[in-house]
């Protein structure tokens, strides 16, 4: 029995590091119905329009919905599987060249992030709205808080925090993307797989990190978990990483965290100066403490 999932664990393993094949391309001869055409192949070389296409069917017209936001193509369901199993071994194809097999990364983030609203404001099974998930917030500092009134500019800062989500969720999906993409180079700018990895490259590598972390997020946020707990699947960013570089687990491991206690170091230093800035100047009344 071990040894039939060990088998299985190996092919499964082959699978992941194996790049997309594309199938062969097809010898029949078709009449293009569009521009008439009459070519030897998958796709009319005049105006692209797929061989497979025959007459409307409610099937056609289902494709040509998911069509208009980008979600009818196998592209986007290739790019959604291998983000779930073989994350970086995929964004290694990308880079390498095989751009017609997925998604495109920015495309999907915005869709993604889109969807995320969606559930968040109360498209799940448990009804939540963005509202609970800021009330959860809020209670876990609340009940951690000493009752000295410290607690009350971080409750602040998570309403502020949560309105600019709601509000700009593109924007800071990319702002946050961008800036851990900088500090994570830093550490993985020098991967065995890609010797020579550019910045532009990384980028993308952590944009479509980024989505598959909001897939796991999504599909939490829509069974119902608690935003808090589904927030740690952000541990799962080591994989793609791992994969992507060829570092052992220890070293990914050591990097994400250099790499993010700077930036959380940074990122929390940077808050206090523009907390202080705006209180100093009016925008934000400063906390009232206890005597």
């Amino acid at each position: 029995m071990m040894s039939k999932w060990k088998e299985k664990y190996r092919q499964f393993r082959e699978w992941q590091e194996r790049p997309y094949e594309v199938q062969p391309m097809s010898q029949e001869e078709h009449d293009c119905a569009t521009c008439s055409t009459h070519y030897t192949g998958n796709y009319c070389p005049r105006c692209g329009q797929s061989a497979s296409i025959g007459r409307y069917s409610f099937k056609n017209a289902i494709l040509l919905f998911l069509n208009v936001w980008g979600l009818g193509n196998r592209g986007m369901f290739r790019t959604l599987r291998d983000l779930i199993f073989r994350p970086g071994y995929m964004i290694r194809d990308y880079l390498s060249g095989m751009q017609m097999a997925y998604f495109p990364p920015f495309k999907m983030l915005f869709l993604l992030t889109a969807l995320s609203v969606i559930v968040a404001h109360g498209v799940n099974l448990r009804g939540r709205t963005v509202d609970d998930q800021r009330q959860d917030a809020i209670d876990i500092v609340a009940q951690s808080g000493d009752g000295s009134g410290i607690e009350m500019p971080v409750l602040d800062m998570i309403d502020r925090t949560v309105d600019l989500q709601e509000r700009f969720p593109n924007l800071l999906s990319l702002t946050t993307v961008f800036c851990l993409t900088v500090f994570y180079y830093l550490f993985f700018r020098k991967s065995k797989n890609i010797p020579d990895l550019r910045f532009s490259e990384f980028l993308i590598a952590m944009v479509y990190t980024a989505n598959m972390l909001t897939i796991y997020e999504v599909t939490l946020a829509f069974l119902g978990v608690n935003s808090t707990y589904a927030t740690l699947a952000s541990v799962l960013t080591v994989i793609p990483l791992k994969q992507l570089s060829g570092f052992s687990w220890t070293r990914t491991i050591l990097s994400m965290v250099a790499a993010f206690t700077i930036f959380y170091i940074l990122a929390v230093f940077l808050g206090i100066v523009i907390y202080i800035a705006l209180t100093l100047a009016g925008v934000i009344p400063p906390p009232v403490l206890p005597e």
